[in-house]
């Protein structure tokens, strides 16, 4: 028996595909232990699973700036979320490593604090890529942005001691010389150039059910008997972290469904209750029972979050894709050039485009022979069980696989 440390942002996204790789490395005989908040962990990965806290203090996500695009939003993302909470965290890192005897250290990659900790002990590491919007370098066109990235990680590096066992450089800081897992396929991201070893194209690594159903009597059930089989269902969500700033969006997706009449049928994740005027033909929702959901599904409306853009297309759906922020855009141009989707501007995007646009997506062959190609690759994968194999194969042989 191996033992895993799996060390994670307090993020949703990049929380869910290694709950799925935890749940096959336990069916494989190993331990599991988590390292990061322990709230989102147990809501995700469930009430017994072992979590080591490492908590940031005053660092937390609100502190990202919702309101910002572009190069300042991916400004706020570093400087004021990420290198902080990898600064707080990574002691408890460490901790965790030598209490439980890791073997292995699986780091996301925004989870700067797992390489920092590894390296200090001298333990391999793997990087979770949980989106593939960083599989690339999002900064390659932009010298003086990646100069300036990299000063912050060499910063970081600096904080380690001086026997520290391995020696770490901004590049293997971001992604691990021995093994980076890619949730996602080819089909989807295209030919990626980055710096060191090629990712291990595992596709996504979906949990076995929505934690959302592990309650057999749940206090606010979904209700599923208010679906109509007969007309297509659009779901429509903006992940976990957009809802202050969705609200217009999810109002303009509400009318556009409506002025789609009897034609479709939607259902709308709306956790802040933005939508006030609901058409008869939309269904709102807190909290959509996503992978339940989705075999239900025609086409699915979104901020092109890579979690949910694989979910969809693992099950063969087509996409409206609006994005937000930090790596979105680069997901929701893989699903435009990939031909399984259509792009909006999110601050732009009209009930009449986004009607349009889904339309497109309903009666256009196109999309739905995209979204099956992309899915087949995604199911060929292997998702959480190829992910386990490489890891535990990391872990026996003590070098890099492929």
């Amino acid at each position: 028996m191996s033992t895993f440390l799996l060390v994670v942002p307090p993020l949703t996204g990049h929380i869910t595909p290694l709950v799925a790789v935890a749940e096959q490395l336990g069916l494989l005989g190993h331990r599991v232990v988590w390292s990061g908040d322990p709230a989102p962990i147990r809501e995700l990965a469930g009430p017994t699973a072992v979590v080591h806290p490492a908590l940031a203090g005053n660092v937390g996500a609100a502190s990202r700036g919702a309101d910002l695009r572009g190069y300042a939003a991916a400004q706020a993302l570093w400087e004021d979320y990420l290198i902080p909470l990898a600064a707080a965290t990574h002691e408890s890192v460490a901790e965790a490593a030598k209490r439980f005897d890791a073997d292995l250290v699986v780091a996301d990659m925004q989870a700067l604090a797992g390489p920092l900790a590894a390296a200090r002990l001298g333990i391999p590491w793997a990087t979770s890529a949980s989106t593939s919007g960083s599989l690339g370098d999002m900064f390659a066109a932009t010298p003086r942005i990646r100069q300036w990235l990299d000063g912050l990680f060499t910063d970081l590096i600096a904080r380690l001691p001086g026997d520290a066992a391995t020696t770490l450089t901004p590049a293997t800081l971001e992604r691990s010389p021995h093994l980076v897992l890619a949730f996602t396929t080819e089909a989807l991201a295209g030919t990626v150039q980055v710096a060191g070893p090629p990712p291990a194209w595992i596709g996504p690594a979906l949990r076995r059910q929505d934690r959302s159903q592990d309650d057999p009597k749940p206090a606010n059930p979904f209700p599923w008997a208010r679906l109509d089989a007969r007309r297509p269902l659009i779901t429509v969500s903006l992940g976990t972290v957009n809802n202050r700033v969705g609200g217009p969006f999810l109002r303009a997706c509400a009318q556009a469904l409506g002025q789609l009449g009897d034609r479709v049928q939607g259902v709308l994740a709306d956790p802040l209750g933005a939508v006030d005027a609901v058409p008869d033909n939309v269904l709102t929702w807190g909290h959509l029972p996503m992978l339940a959901l989705l075999p239900r599904t025609a086409a699915v409306v979104c901020h092109a979050g890579h979690n949910t853009v694989c979910e969809a297309l693992t099950h063969d759906l087509p996409l409206v894709v609006a994005p937000i922020r930090d790596d979105q855009p680069v997901v929701a141009q893989q699903v435009v050039d990939a031909g399984a989707g259509i792009r909006l501007r999110f601050a732009r995007a009209t009930p009449d485009l986004i009607a349009d646009a889904i339309v497109a997506v309903l009666r256009e062959p196109g999309y739905g022979l995209a979204a099956r190609r992309i899915g087949a690759s995604f199911r060929r994968a292997g998702g959480a069980v190829a992910a386990a194999d490489l890891l535990v194969r990391l872990v026996d042989a003590g070098t890099p696989v492929r």
